[in-house]
């Protein structure tokens, strides 16, 4: 919620005051739901695979968004593609029902439990978003990585992986602002026309925490044959 908040905050004011499409993958309210960081004033359009509260459209193949092409201003999904057997296909329905200026914000996990529903196949990491990119510009669309990070732990194991896509390249000077240039919680983060990574890190928070306790461990084992 708190990185979905963050990108309307970044993002949102740069559509003007015309009528703002959202389209959510992954709709079903199951632990939250981050329509309720979209503004209000936003026309919100949830899709999901199965029936539920928060989804209006119920997919009859998951690989087929029945939109027409540029509909969305805007597409968001969080903690869906990691269940997507082939997200690189999903991610090319994205682009197609985005407008030219639209923008993909997609949230996954980069590490974190084994969890079904109904199928759990994926974690994205730093260079993620990259690949995407480079996939988008394979099948002839100019889409670009405007920037993506790798979310801080709150209170639990995960660490979410962030990225923020242009359909349309030539756009990309209407969006000056970037998430990162004012979140601190973050690493490894990336900016388009850089390739160099923003506070990068190279060893993940679960092993940080686990080399700290056998540390602890360590240093008390010392103290105690002393």
């Amino acid at each position: 919620m708190k990185n979905c908040q963050e990108f309307y905050d970044c993002y949102s004011p740069f559509f003007g005051e015309n009528l703002v499409r959202v389209v959510e993958i992954g709709a079903q309210n199951v632990n939250g739901t981050i329509r309720d960081a979209c503004p209000a004033t936003f026309d919100y359009t949830g899709l999901d695979f199965v029936a539920g509260n928060g989804v209006d459209i119920v997919l009859d193949d998951p690989y087929k968004l029945p939109l027409t092409d540029e509909f969305a201003d805007i597409v968001v999904s969080s903690s869906c593609f990691e269940h997507s057997a082939m997200f690189w296909v999903l991610f090319l329905e994205v682009m197609r029902i985005l407008k030219p200026k639209g923008l993909f914000y997609l949230n996954a996990p980069s590490n974190g439990s084994f969890h079904r529903y109904p199928v759990d196949c994926w974690r994205f990491y730093p260079d993620s978003g990259k690949a995407l990119e480079t996939w988008a510009r394979h099948n002839h669309l100019n889409s670009v990585l405007v920037e993506s990070y790798v979310s801080d732990q709150t209170d639990d194991q995960w660490n979410d992986f962030v990225s923020v896509f242009l359909k349309d390249e030539r756009y990309l000077a209407d969006f000056p602002n970037r998430i990162v240039e004012s979140k601190e919680d973050f690493n490894n983060g990336v900016v388009h026309g850089s390739s160099e990574l923003i506070k990068p890190v190279f060893i993940s928070e679960d092993v940080k925490k686990l080399l700290a306790i056998d540390l602890i461990i360590k240093k008390q084992i010392k103290i105690n044959l002393s």
